[in-house]
């Protein structure tokens, strides 16, 4: 039985958010990989320097059309404040990034009805394959918290 981290990427679109202003780069990995397993794919980046050859947007209500899911990994004083536009945008599932969650962030979810995964990185769910990710994953499935 698939994990609900698994059956996360079950959808066929999601938005990619990033903020390379700032201390952490965009989600380049998990957004390239999540196009290789034939995803619809957006990237939302204030600063604009997403993805090369993909249009980047700046903020949600930029985006083309409606999306499934959200994969948020922004600096994290910047989480609470993405997580609130995420649940404006009309998205109803978020993946906030290992190490960019916060009480606050969590809260605001639950309380807007979101279904939020957090606490590990979504890398290893998108690239198959061996990767340092790899190791991360057979490490996650060895302590059942995959």
């Amino acid at each position: 039985m698939p994990s609900s981290r698994e059956e996360f990427w079950d959808r066929s679109s999601y938005v990619f958010i990033g903020d390379s202003r700032g201390s952490r780069a965009f989600p380049k990995l998990s957004y390239e990989g999540a196009r290789k397993l034939g995803k619809t794919v957006f990237a939302v980046d204030p600063a604009g320097g997403a993805v090369e050859g993909d249009p980047v947007y700046a903020d949600l209500d930029a985006l083309p059309g409606p999306v499934e899911a959200a994969v948020l990994e922004v600096p994290k004083e910047e989480t609470a404040e993405w997580v609130g536009r995420i649940a404006d945008a009309g998205i109803e599932n978020v993946w906030i990034h290992q190490q960019t969650d916060t009480p606050e962030a969590l809260q605001l979810a639950r309380d807007r009805g979101l279904r939020v995964e957090h606490g590990t990185c979504a890398v290893m769910y998108v690239r198959p394959g061996f990767s340092p990710h790899a190791i991360h994953r057979f490490i996650m499935k060895l302590t059942k918290k995959y």
